[in-house]
């Protein structure tokens, strides 16, 4: 066969084998989703899926700031919603193309951060509070308890200045999204003061810490203190607290990009999410709460009335929904963060 015959060939046998199934690129924060979801979704209706993970809201918002990611779906956190809507980074919903709205539970069907659902669909959610040990008597009740003698080289706060600051600032009874410069320099002589009874910042991978025992007091994430309770020992039984003064609750949204030319195939999977049986399969995987009431009833009793993850109306009461500081309190949050963990 000459070599122009042959390179022809091989050129079409290449096009043959190549999948020309319409593709939607979603773009989540890790262990966040049933990898059969996708599956299941793609067997159905004949779109495939490229999947990404992060780790945080800068690293998604670093890379769809171009508005040419070529990402078409992403989960931000409630308090980046209206920031990105007003840089026009997020595409109005079609709710005649989402059904599945009808399933949220009735503290997600028009929350503040996105009154009508116009731009996303609540997710997850998530509060912080205080994950301890048992032993500790009495219990840890209030962020003020972290400032302690008795967690003293066993205690650790989250590798996140909102939440950091934010348990300092109630811990002075001051709001916890405050921005004004004497409120900030009072949380930093707090954090800088807590340091002598600190083990370090750490996020989730404080878990094992607790589940070990070496570890009596972690401010930290209500997903990860469950996590941290499913798996722990008979000689260090693990529970987790709601501060008095108050705590952060946050919600992750699945959001159409404007830069997305997919948002029919974007529309379908989000409706997909929103389906009961989905919802509390991806729930159960990154054992998580749902802001899907009907799949949240789908759960087993143990998930389904978790304290943990769902707090009770009386709880809830005294939670706070952050939201963005304007760009001068943020580089002032950020100037201080850095002085408190060099300190």
């Amino acid at each position: 066969m000459q070599r122009r015959a042959f390179l022809a060939t091989a050129a079409a046998a290449a096009a043959c084998t190549l999948d020309r199934r319409p593709r939607l690129n979603v773009f989540n924060w890790s262990s966040y989703i049933d990898p059969r979801t996708l599956e299941a979704f793609t067997a159905e209706t004949g779109i495939r899926i490229r999947y990404g993970v992060y780790e945080s809201n800068e690293e998604m918002l670093a890379k769809v700031m171009t508005g040419n990611s070529g990402w078409d779906i992403v989960f931000p956190t409630h308090s980046r919603i209206p920031p990105m809507v007003q840089l026009g980074l997020l595409a109005k919903l079609d709710h005649s193309k989402l059904p599945g709205l009808v399933n949220l539970d009735a503290l997600f069907q028009s929350p503040a951060w996105d009154p009508g659902l116009r731009w996303s669909t609540p997710y997850m959610w998530n509060a912080t509070g205080i994950a301890y040990a048992q032993s500790l008597d009495p219990a840890p009740a209030a962020w003020a308890d972290l400032w302690n003698d008795r967690v003293r080289g066993r205690l650790t706060m989250l590798d996140d200045p909102e939440d950091v600051l934010g348990a300092c600032l109630l811990k002075l009874r001051l709001p916890f999204g405050a921005t004004a410069d004497s409120d900030l320099e009072r949380a930093r002589a707090e954090a800088i003061a807590q340091k002598r009874y600190l083990r370090a910042y750490l996020n989730a991978e404080v878990r094992d810490q607790l589940v070990a025992g070496d570890v009596l007091a972690a401010q930290l994430w209500s997903t990860t203190a469950q996590q941290a309770i499913a798996a722990q020992q008979a000689s260090h039984p693990l529970a987790f607290t709601y501060p008095a003064e108050g705590f952060p609750l946050y919600c992750d949204n699945a959001a159409i990009l404007a830069e997305s030319r997919r948002r029919d195939l974007a529309h379908r999977f989000l409706d997909y999410l929103l389906r009961p049986a989905v919802a509390a399969a991806n729930a159960t995987v990154g054992e998580s709460a749902t802001c899907n009431r009907a799949g949240r009833m789908l759960l087993p009793p143990a998930a389904r009335d978790s304290v943990v993850l769902y707090g009770t109306p009386e709880i809830l009461a005294r939670g706070i929904w952050p939201v963005a500081p304007p760009p001068d309190a943020q580089r002032l949050r950020d100037r201080i963060w850095t002085e408190i963990k060099s300190a």
